[in-house]
């Protein structure tokens, strides 16, 4: 385990930092949206929109949640749901739950860390592709190291008799750092059998976004065992480390493989400057150096919105939504919805529904569930055709909620 010690990067974070202030300066049109010099800016802004109309009756399927972070749906129709706070759920079709594993209580694993103010703990689980043959289940979280520091760890179990057994640590993000924000941390597995994790930035170390030989701001790709394929895009290349495949990236909170096989992530920006991008093969998508974020104070991030050699998100969102769970609905159950991209949102509380239009852009915009006003953690679509939403509420009150049409009842 490689452990983060900045005081060598001291110098070169602060020429980065003076870099971008001289260029606010400098550069006229910092605080607009007009001030890069080089580079093709694509993106589309969205912000508010429109709250489509309700045709849809919303039903509980299970409540008492415990900060709840993802959910993935077994062959039998119960579902795993996990919770930041420690426990992957076992919870059946009419809402009965079971402890399948606990982190806290995780005997040769690193257990879980998680706390008041942080955005550390369990994160996302998912089926193996031959899940039915296997029943191997693959689970994200923050661990906690034995040096009193923590990083984002990736494990794999065998699901048996209700119950999560075997774990093992496939792959642990390198540095570990003492900070509990910005871990990414979604899961998704890719037609040749291996999977995509995104790492956040940590949220103090930005900068190392634009290193390779770290895996803050990237997104790995692993074989389904945690070993590294052969044809990832930086491997054998000196002073880089051989799991990424692209990198630029802040705190993604989303990844998918749509049907037209494109892998689209979702990340958060601060104050505004959240993405969804088409994830490319060694690609850089330009963060802290190139973004449309507003930071917290309202200032710019950076003079530049796009520039020669990175990747420009397909939309960016001011103000920011937050995004989180990520989406593209499959089913009869809403026709209309087919094909199209949803993305549950914690910031505005609401869940975003984008159309994606035939050529694979996309297209309008459109706010569901606002009337609920709570923070949406996850979005899914159900193996039934409904889709599925994961709260985020106050205390152990949080829901899994399934969304049917007016007409089904």
């Amino acid at each position: 385990m490689r452990f983060f010690k900045p005081k060598g990067r001291i110098m070169r974070t602060f020429s980065i930092t003076l870099a971008v202030s001289l260029s606010c300066i400098l550069v006229a049109a910092c605080s607009d949206q007009g001030a890069s010099q080089t580079g093709d800016k694509t993106s589309e802004l969205a912000g508010r929109v429109a709250a489509s109309p309700v045709n849809y009756t919303i039903e509980t399927v299970a409540e008492g949640l415990d900060h709840p972070w993802s959910l993935a749906f077994l062959p039998d129709g119960n579902m795993l749901v996990t919770q930041r706070t420690g426990a992957v759920l076992l919870v059946g079709r009419e809402g009965a739950k079971q402890t399948a594993f606990d982190f806290n209580d995780a005997g040769e694993l690193a257990p879980a860390h998680y706390g008041d103010g942080m955005q550390a703990g369990v994160f996302d689980v998912a089926l193996h592709p031959d899940f039915e043959d296997n029943a191997q289940v693959y689970v994200s979280y923050t661990g906690l190291l034995e040096n009193g520091e923590n990083t984002l760890l990736l494990t794999r179990f065998t699901l048996a008799n209700s119950k999560l057994t075997d774990g093992k640590q496939l792959f642990a993000a390198s540095p570990s750092r003492i900070q509990g924000n910005h871990y990414g941390a979604r899961i998704v597995f890719l037609p040749d059998g291996t999977l995509m994790m995104p790492v956040g930035d940590a949220f103090h170390f930005r900068e190392e976004a634009q290193e390779l030989d770290n895996h803050f701001g990237k997104i790995v790709r692993l074989n389904a065992d945690g070993s590294v394929p052969d044809d990832n895009p930086f491997v054998g290349q000196e002073g880089a480390l051989p799991e990424i495949w692209s990198y630029g990236h802040r705190n993604p909170q989303g990844i998918i493989l749509a049907a037209d096989g494109r892998v689209l992530e979702n990340e958060h920006g601060p104050a505004g400057g959240d993405e969804i991008n088409d994830i490319k093969r060694g690609a850089n998508y330009g963060w802290p150096t190139v973004t449309y974020a507003l930071d917290y104070s309202g200032g710019r991030v950076s003079p530049f919105e796009a520039l020669d050699g990175t990747e420009q998100p397909l939309v960016h969102f001011t103000p920011s939504i937050a995004p989180s769970g990520f989406a593209q609905y499959s089913g009869a159950a809403f026709p209309d919805w087919e094909g199209d991209l949803f993305l549950s949102a914690l910031a505005l509380k609401h869940v975003r529904h984008v159309d994606m239009r035939s050529d694979g852009s996309l297209g309008e915009q459109r706010e569901l569930f606002g009337e609920l006003d709570v923070r949406f953690r996850d979005v899914r679509t159900g193996p039934d055709g409904f889709l599925y939403l994961l709260t985020e509420e106050p205390g152990a009150e949080s829901k899994v909620l399934k969304v049917i049409p007016q007409i089904s009842r």
